[in-house]
């Protein structure tokens, strides 16, 4: 994502977690605040998009089909990482025994 999406996303959000109605000024204002250089559609194609869909909606179906996968790779990977780690525990605790 683009420098300009993620400051109007940004914006967006604090908006939203803030109660207030999302507007193509407030974003415009909240990233000029935030000392972010944007072309001045952004706000207003961020604006368009969220008075038709429920900000909630998208914040809790990030990721949607993808969720599932990502989340048995990552359990593997800590699986693999808490091996690792009780590894290093017996290792240290063999190096402690032969003092």
């Amino acid at each position: 994502m683009s420098a300009p999406e993620l400051a109007c996303t940004y914006a967006a959000l604090i908006l939203h977690d803030d109660g207030i109605a999302i507007t193509a000024d407030k974003i415009a204002t909240i990233v000029k605040a935030a000392g972010v250089e944007i072309e001045p559609y952004w706000p207003g194609l961020f604006a368009k998009l969220l008075e038709r869909k429920n900000i909630e909606d998208l914040i809790t179906n990030v990721g949607g089909g993808a969720a599932p996968a990502a989340a048995a790779a990552g359990g593997a990977a800590a699986g693999g990482a808490a091996a690792a780690e009780e590894e290093k525990k017996e290792e240290s605790e063999e190096e402690s025994d032969d003092d």
